[in-house]
């Protein structure tokens, strides 16, 4: 992957970062996704997570606010949330 010099990054570090993502509706999902984000940024809570069930009721929505520090850590996490089985989709 091309390293991005600071100068020319769209994000200025550190900041407060929304990502959002979405999955089938489990008891688990919410639970599970957090656990991985703290894995990512450590300051991270449920103050920051927004969940949204989808019209039917089958799919749910998340949105986590992370402390980002770099753009290793956005790439990790984002990685690792695509990776996941439980998600569908993340942007």
């Amino acid at each position: 992957m091309q390293t991005i010099p600071p100068s020319e990054s769209l994000i200025e570090y550190p900041s407060d970062f929304p990502i959002k993502i979405m999955g089938p509706t489990h008891v688990d999902f919410a639970p599970t996704i957090t656990a991985l984000v703290i894995s990512h940024d450590p300051t991270f809570h449920d103050g920051r997570l927004e969940v949204r069930p989808s019209g039917k009721g089958n799919y749910t929505g998340l949105t986590v606010t992370v402390r980002a520090v770099s753009r290793e850590q956005l790439d990790a996490l984002y990685n690792a949330l695509s990776a996941h089985p439980m998600v569908k989709i993340v942007m």
